[in-house]
């Protein structure tokens, strides 16, 4: 280091130090839009409802949990996870209901509607962290190549974190012919990484899309953004519903639990099918991301109150992000599913549905998993708690 590099600028030596995985922030006329916009106030974007966006509580508290040896077993599965291989013969037909998901693993699915085919928050890396060396790592391979995926008529991104934007993933899609639906700012990151403004609908909340006769909108989220240390909040995070001729879906993106979901549904829904954040919750952050119940309440807002359409719930299984166990987020969503009277699918990362169809239904994250605790469960009639909490012990694989 020279003299010289003292003087530059605290915040010039910051960016100098900014790998291509940070992207690039908003400048220019889209940081002019973005000041337009009725959701940024005070220089940031804010939240349909107040919302903390930093872990509450002790920070030395958190860290004994989350790096205890016997905690850290629970959130990584006990043997391979059963990945459906996805095959070309598995998509080449379209569905016969018209509409078809096939979950990625995380939050990354491909839903095929009305002749459209929609790719959300594709993240094929084998990390979400700006670094190849660190960072959570998949637990799971992706079920099949992006370029075995065939064409994708949009791209959607539901906000730029990085288990949500991945770099090499959209540097593939950036040499396709695919449009991006991206919410306010993000575009910035697309550009640095290949993508031309002619290619991207960048929307803030309640604007809408039209993309080969699908509709896109991007509708408000509770949650927060950035990829780097110094967090602008310069970059607008979303939830979608997409509606085409004959069907309606939701993607939450990442969110914490806000009574906006029953507006969403009513202006926008009902779905036949939504797909729901429920993993990487924790009580160090209520605000941001929701639990399996929370995403079931989401659900049914979205709905008009009643059960209706069907629930694929995401963001669990793929990336260990939170103190929770592995295997919590699909069982809790089970019960929850058959509390509620909902439908809800759980298929194999990989494996191909139709809502209209038959559902898979098998916990199969059972047999790969630490013994499950129910700790979301009601007693049951007079039992004590010592029953209850022994009856609600349950080995992967024994129910």
């Amino acid at each position: 280091m020279t003299g010289a590099d003292y003087l530059l600028p605290f915040r010039t030596k910051l960016r100098s130090m900014r790998t291509e995985s940070f992207g690039a922030d908003p400048a220019g006329a889209r940081m002019e839009r973005i000041r337009r916009s009725p959701h940024f106030v005070d220089g940031v974007f804010q939240n349909p409802v107040g919302a903390r966006t930093r872990p509450s509580g002790s920070t030395v508290e958190f860290a004994k949990i989350y790096f205890h040896k016997e905690q850290r077993a629970r959130r990584t599965p006990t043997g391979t996870v059963p990945v459906h291989a996805t095959t070309l013969a598995d998509l080449a037909a379209p569905p016969a209901t018209g509409l078809r998901l096939t979950w990625m693993g995380h939050s990354s699915v491909l839903a095929e509607i009305d002749g459209r085919r929609i790719l959300f928050d594709p993240v094929w890396g084998e990390r979400c962290s700006p670094f190849p060396f660190a960072g959570p790592k998949r637990l799971h391979p992706t079920p099949l190549s992006l370029a075995a995926l065939g064409t994708v008529d949009v791209v959607v991104i539901s906000h730029d974190h990085y288990d949500h934007l991945d770099l090499p993933t959209i540097r593939a899609l950036a040499g396709t012919d695919t449009v991006f639906a991206v919410p306010l700012g993000v575009g910035a990151h697309l550009e640095r990484w290949g993508v031309p403004p002619s290619r991207m609908h960048e929307l803030d909340w309640n604007e809408t899309a039209t993309v080969a006769g699908i509709s896109l909108t991007a509708t408000p989220a509770r949650h927060f953004c950035g990829r780097g240390l110094r967090n602008q909040q310069h970059t607008l995070w979303a939830s979608w519903a997409v509606t085409g001729p004959e069907h309606r879906i939701y993607h939450s993106g990442d969110t914490g639990y806000f009574p906006g979901f029953r507006d969403i549904g009513a202006e926008h829904g009902p779905f036949d099918a939504t797909m729901i954040q429920i993993g990487a919750y924790s009580e160090y952050w209520p605000d941001i991301h929701m639990t399996p119940a929370e995403g079931m309440r989401a659900h049914l807002d979205l709905q008009g109150g009643r059960p209706h359409g069907v629930l694929l719930p995401i963001h669990w299984g793929t990336f260990n992000l939170a103190p929770h166990p592995w295997a919590e987020p699909g069982e809790w969503t089970k019960d929850a599913g058959e509390e509620a009277g909902q439908a809800v699918a759980f298929p194999r990362p990989g494996e191909p549905f139709e809502p209209a169809g038959k559902l898979p239904a098998e916990a199969w994250w059972r047999a790969v998993s630490q013994p499950i605790a129910h700790p979301w469960r009601r007693p049951r009639g007079a039992e004590s708690v010592a029953e209850t909490s022994r009856g609600d012990m349950d080995l992967a694989g024994e129910r």
